[in-house]
């Protein structure tokens, strides 16, 4: 029985096709799975910013509570001053005084500082909403585009697979199982070009007696060297020398 091999070619064709667009399909989840973890990484950023926020905020608070105390007790300490009846008492309270002033000053010099730093976070803050708001609109652009190309890829394949369908009961059964164990095996190529005497894959110069039976085409022949099926491809005719050049 002769050999189809157009209809050969055009299955190997149809099947790396094929394989092509399912890989293509089974990339998307993986890149869905990449743009919500750049979301989730903007998201935590921005939170991670209002976190620090909310601690400044609670220091604060905190070194303000401890000034209104030292405060409250400073206020003690000067109305014992008109009680107290000896110097030695005196000079005692207004160091106590002294050191709680200095207590205060130290306080309020690191709430100025923590004021100086709510206002650096918020700058940051602002900056981390615009960003994640500007990198949420890229990124959802980005999932609408792959599920547009997740759909597109989809119909290509059913396509593919339907021309296939009806292909294959063209190729007689032992042509076509023939051609299928071999692309299993090799991963997707089946089917190798002879050009100038070499099989084009492998680059193995095939016997003179299998160039031969490649002509009839009666039979297929596999490369000795890689095992793919071997075809004959038809040489392009030599171009005529016109009038001028043959003078």
């Amino acid at each position: 029985m002769d050999v189809d091999f157009e209809k050969l070619i055009e299955l190997q064709r149809l099947d790396t096709e094929i394989r092509k667009i399912q890989s293509l399909l089974d990339s998307i989840p993986s890149q869905l799975e990449a743009i919500d973890r750049q979301v989730e990484t903007s998201a935590q950023t921005l939170s991670q910013a209002r976190d620090q926020l909310a601690h400044n905020q609670k220091s604060r608070r905190e070194l303000e509570g401890e000034v209104k105390d030292i405060k409250a007790q400073v206020s003690k300490y000067k109305l014992q001053l008109n009680q107290v009846k000896t110097n030695r008492e005196y000079q005692s309270l207004l160091k106590e005084i002294n050191d709680n002033q200095q207590k205060i000053d130290k306080l309020e010099e690191e709430i100025i500082g923590e004021l100086l730093q709510a206002d650096e976070i918020e700058v940051d803050i602002r900056a981390a909403v615009e960003k994640d708001n500007q990198e949420k609109t890229s990124l959802h652009k980005e999932k609408e585009a792959l599920a547009q190309e997740k759909s597109r890829l989809e119909e290509e394949l059913q396509r593919l697979i339907k021309s296939k369908q009806e292909l294959l009961p063209l190729i007689p059964k032992d042509q076509a199982a023939l051609y299928f164990r071999i692309f299993d095996k090799k991963g997707s190529i089946a089917l190798s070009p002879v050009t100038d005497d070499f099989c084009t894959l492998c680059h193995m110069r095939v016997r003179p007696q299998m160039l031969s039976e490649l002509v009839e085409k009666n039979q297929l022949l596999l490369c000795e060297n890689c095992g793919r099926i071997l075809y004959r491809v038809k040489e392009k005719p030599e171009p005529e020398e016109d009038a001028s050049s043959a003078k």
